[in-house]
């Protein structure tokens, strides 16, 4: 099993400053393993899709990379919440990242039912990871959860389908918009992580 290179164990021992001028280190470093773990997210998201649509010969090892992601978020995860709560959150990322593969693959064979069919249930996962990450967090709300996943679905949506119909500007536009996006998504985590716990 693959162990996350960071020990972020030590962040549990820091608190907040009582400065609310200034932000602690604690909380600075956790935002930046966030944020690499929502840009890995995206990027690995992005190298599969193309690697499914254009039958490249490394789609078997970056789905195998994208697929180590729920993971490393779980290591993180568990020093705060334990090893339920981060397998269960890790459990729920990894069919978002199966299901998107489901709907690129489907769309690209035209087969229409079965996007349907894989869409339904990406939006499915979507709501049961915000309502999943509203009970484990006081400070993250289930409706701003919500509203985010569906945003970077439909993003993720629309830069697959512009790689599947080769307009690549499109899609690398897709993409931007997609990494501001996580980036938000990465500094939500991390603050409500450090509110609660640090």
């Amino acid at each position: 099993m693959y162990l996350y290179p960071y020990d972020v164990s030590w962040m549990l021992a820091q608190r907040y400053s009582p400065d609310p001028t200034r932000i602690s280190k604690a909380k600075v470093d956790l935002n930046n393993v966030m944020r690499m773990l929502w840009e890995q997210h995206i990027a690995w998201t992005r190298m599969t899709i193309i690697s499914i649509i254009k039958d490249l010969p490394d789609v078997d090892s970056v789905t195998k990379r994208l697929l180590r992601n729920p993971f490393d978020f779980e290591n993180v995860l568990r020093y705060f919440y334990g090893d339920q709560i981060a397998s269960k959150f890790s459990d729920l990322f990894k069919s978002h990242l199966v299901i998107a593969a489901e709907i690129v693959k489907a769309a690209k064979i035209g087969d229409n039912k079965k996007l349907a069919d894989a869409e339904k249930r990406w939006y499915e996962n979507a709501d049961e990871i915000a309502a999943f990450l509203s009970t484990i967090n006081p400070y993250w709300s289930q409706n701003n959860w919500k509203t985010m996943l569906y945003e970077h679905l439909k993003m993720t949506k629309s830069e697959a389908v512009n790689i599947l119909t080769n307009n690549y500007e499109k899609s690398i536009m897709d993409y931007d918009e997609i990494e501001k996006q996580a980036l938000k998504m990465a500094d939500i985590m991390a603050e409500g992580i450090a509110r609660q716990f640090l």
